[in-house]
């Protein structure tokens, strides 16, 4: 293939996005869709992995049409994904034998309780630099299989293929020819050892994982495969000429946020980039060299380019933000459109000492709760809709100044600037505002779709279309920069009494 952009596929945590880049970067097209979310139990979370794939596929048609392009045009494609969630399902007949368990799901926390008790995690921690908790893949996969005796004879034999949502697109788009993931994914599987860059024969005891079940583990800017003739539509459809049908190379593959740290251009040792979408995660570049925290933030990889050793990156995970402001849309209806919440925060001169914990999914770094639940405090009867809504974006700043003074203590050096991309980065009173409560300047690209970006990029890399990290790095632009301008002991105050109302948040659905 010698065609004229790279098609991105952000399959995130409630909708899916296809951008076509061109070889600026730029956007030349879009298409985006939600899908289902299902919540069987409270604080479980699971997606039907069959609907994300029609929408996937829907999105990648919407997207070349708005492009003007057609499947011909596209030198690559690349995957970014929501992290975690897991899919189980049969290699003979590519269903899936149960729905996605999502990334935010709680339902092993007990599980996750009882290794911690057994004195398990400091030995799991220094092998894939992450915690022992829900979040990650390997206790929802345990679960999945110990949920019925069939599913795990099978699993056993061979005739199951677990992956994590990377994994399940890749696998549709090359119709079934490539079961693989990349080290960025395997890397929160609790499964994959980031020194050694495998997966772990000790690991897969402990959580009774067959190795039959797990896929392939590659670089991120790598060709894993070509399109099968079924993905796109127009050769899809029923008579249509298979046989003329492009095979576009699957070329590059991360998991949603370290996509965005390379999107950013956060190449160098010590630069950081927070996004803010369903959740908010920031990673700072560590090289090639893995920094175990001392401060309980995750030790990841960040991504691997053809040869080259992999870099590493220092993680802060905070589980709810955009999602916060999403149930106050759908939850609560008190907007009807998450920009509505800019205008809130702004009639209001202060907080009024009104501070919501977005605690709906538990907590993540530093904090690592998964019995913590949503809590608003400093209620009056003069409380409004606006008093919650700025309440919620004023969470958002405080949880990422919480994974900031983690990630200091262990870098041994002050935060200097923040690159913000994401949804929420378009909300210029929250970016004033993480400015403020950080004490230092955020900047947002002209390009917040950085998530995509990235894959794109990794996939350009891969296949030639763009010639290395430098040329990326040099189409980087800022489109606006936000200063602090809060007084110290105003910033020490706020998130003082932010840190108040999460001790009460904590351990509350604990029995």
């Amino acid at each position: 293939m010698s065609g004229t952009h790279i098609m991105a596929i952000d399959q995130g945590t409630t909708g899916s996005t296809v951008l076509v880049f061109d070889r600026a970067g730029s956007i030349a097209g879009r298409g985006y869709s939600e899908f289902t979310q299902h919540y069987p139990k409270p604080g479980w979370v699971e997606h039907d992995a069959g609907e994300i794939w029609a929408v996937t596929q829907r999105v990648m048609q919407a997207a070349l049409d708005d492009a003007g392009i057609a499947p011909r045009g596209l030198d690559a494609i690349g995957i970014t994904n929501q992290r975690e969630t897991i899919v189980l399902w049969d290699r003979a007949t590519g269903e899936p034998v149960h729905r996605a368990i999502v990334w935010q799901d709680r339902r092993t926390a007990a599980a996750c309780d009882a290794l911690k008790a057994a004195g398990h995690e400091d030995r799991v921690r220094a092998k894939t630099g992450l915690l022992l908790d829900p979040y990650f893949s390997a206790t929802k996969l345990q679960w999945l299989l110990d949920r019925d005796p069939a599913i795990r004879a099978r699993a056993e034999a061979g005739e199951l293929a677990f992956g994590t949502i990377d994994s399940w697109l890749l696998w549709n788009l090359t119709g079934g020819a490539a079961h693989a993931t990349d080290y960025s994914n395997a890397s929160r599987t609790l499964l994959y050892n980031i020194h050694e860059l495998a997966w772990d024969d000790e690991l897969l005891a402990l959580f009774q994982i067959p190795r039959a079940l797990l896929p392939e583990v590659r670089p991120s800017s790598h060709v894993y495969g070509t399109t099968h003739a079924s993905t796109f539509a127009d050769y899809a459809r029923e008579g249509a000429d298979k046989h003329n049908a492009p095979a576009v190379p699957i070329a590059g593959i991360a998991g949603d946020q370290q996509a965005a740290l390379f999107g950013q251009a956060c190449y160098g040792e010590g630069r950081a980039k927070n996004t803010y979408g369903t959740g908010s995660f920031l990673l700072m570049n560590t090289g090639t060299t893995p920094a175990q925290s001392e401060n309980r933030l995750l030790t990841t990889i960040a991504w691997g380019i053809g040869d080259e050793a992999p870099e590493y990156a220092l993680e802060g995970a905070i589980f709810v933000t955009g999602s916060a402001v999403q149930w106050l849309r759908d939850g609560l209806g008190i907007i009807e459109h998450a920009s509505e919440t800019e205008a809130l925060a702004r009639s209001l001169d202060t907080n009024d000492d009104v501070y919501f914990v977005p605690a709906l999914t538990g907590l993540g770094a530093p904090h690592w709760d998964p019995y913590a639940r949503g809590t608003i405090v400093g209620l009056t009867r003069g409380a409004t809709k606006a008093h919650i809504a700025r309440a919620v974006l004023e969470s958002i700043a405080y949880q990422t100044r919480d994974i900031v003074q983690a990630m200091e203590r262990d870098a041994g050096t002050p935060l200097r600037e923040l690159r913000a991309d994401g949804g929420a980065a378009g909300n210029a009173w929250l970016m004033q505002f993480q400015s403020d409560i950080l004490g230092v300047p955020v900047d947002v690209p002209a390009i917040t779709e950085t998530t995509a970006l990235g894959a794109a990029y990794l996939a350009g890399l891969a296949t030639g279309f763009w010639s290395g990290r430098d040329e990326i790095d040099a189409k980087w632009k800022r489109a606006s920069s936000y200063a602090p301008s809060m007084p110290e002991d105003e910033r020490t105050r706020l998130h003082g009494r932010w840190q108040r109302a999460v001790e009460r948040a904590k351990s509350w659905a604990e029995e």
